[in-house]
């Protein structure tokens, strides 16, 4: 199916493609123009080296929330604020050669947390 874009809102993704430095959201902005043109998921996703599936989600979120920015927020913190706030001012002072070093103090200090259990 082609042209599900206004040429504003076409014109408006191709300048927003030209100013971004996010690859990915600029795959994402070349998935929806490629779309519209009439190409498929299978054509798109050999062309930007990408599964049909995400193709799929990137030009869905785009055509039912606009979406073109990856919601990557990590994780939540397994510390509380006071422990967090030890942790940074302890690390601003000290300098470790490794993170597998933090992660013990971490543990040390703080108790066994469930993430720490594959690091250290």
């Amino acid at each position: 199916m082609k042209n599900h874009l206004t040429p504003s809102e076409r014109d408006e993704l191709i300048k927003s493609h030209r100013k971004e430095r996010d690859g990915r959201i600029r795959d994402r902005i070349k998935a929806v123009l490629t779309f519209d043109e009439g190409y498929s998921y299978s054509e798109i996703s050999r062309i930007l080296l990408l599964d049909d599936e995400t193709i799929r989600r990137h030009v869905d979120d785009y055509f039912s929330k606009a979406k073109l920015k990856p919601e990557n927020g990590g994780s939540k913190s397994d510390l509380n604020e006071n422990e967090t706030a030890k942790l940074v001012k302890h690390i601003e002072g000290m300098t470790y050669p490794y993170v597998k070093d933090i992660c013990t103090y971490v543990k040390l200090n703080f108790g066994a947390l469930p993430f720490f259990k594959w690091v250290v």
